[in-house]
């Protein structure tokens, strides 16, 4: 199986994923982009899109503006790479060095426990043509889609947050193994597409 945009070997779930994230930020005051993609692994998308996702669908930070914009930026500059076959993705040095305070950061991990926990439990290994091979190409050109859009959602009352929530199943998606999940984050996409047309046409 071609898992170039597969998702870490040591982290199969959401919970794993939060708590790879509370080690990275243990004793830094403030966590930088460059922080995270060292903890996810830098061939990792799934990681890094829930990652990328809960933090643009959270209220008190996906609503902060440029936040959305900074989200997809990451998320294209490492899809479209990855997808080139690049081993070590680039990035530029201000986005690398973006950074949040720790008590955000935890505040939004600590928000997040209780719904992984719920996540985990319906999520399975189904439906797995969607996530392997040309699966897994779909779902990155489906989020560079997103992150391409990003820009227009600043101007779209909670669009951003129907695009975090995209990125967040797309990334979970890859992690569980869970097809079924990518179909639903396909899904969100078209919504998604299909409420920025009608505001702006």
């Amino acid at each position: 199986m071609n898992k170039l945009v597969g998702s870490d070997d040591k982290i199969h779930d959401l919970s794993g994923l939060l708590d790879t994230m509370s080690e990275a930020a243990a004793d830094k005051e403030k966590i930088r982009v460059k922080d995270i993609m060292e903890a996810l692994g830098t061939r990792s998308l799934g990681p890094l899109l829930t990652l990328v996702g809960i933090v643009i669908v959270m209220p008190v930070v996906g609503d902060i503006p440029g936040v959305p914009i900074m989200m997809g930026s990451l998320v294209l500059l490492v899809s479209i790479q990855l997808l080139i076959g690049r081993e070590h993705p680039w990035l530029p040095k201000w986005l690398l060095n973006r950074a949040v305070s720790h008590d955000k950061f935890c505040k939004m991990l600590k928000m997040s426990r209780k719904p992984a926990r719920f996540m985990d439990r319906i999520t399975n290994e189904r439906m797995q043509k969607f996530i392997d091979g040309g699966g897994q190409y779909l779902i990155a050109f489906a989020c560079i889609a997103v992150a391409c859009l990003t820009p227009f959602m600043e101007l779209v009352p909670f669009s951003a947050n129907v695009a975090g929530l995209a990125l967040f199943a797309f990334g979970l998606a890859l992690i569980s193994r869970d097809g079924l999940l990518a179909v639903i984050a396909l899904m969100i996409v078209s919504l998604l597409i299909g409420l920025l047309l009608y505001k702006f046409l």
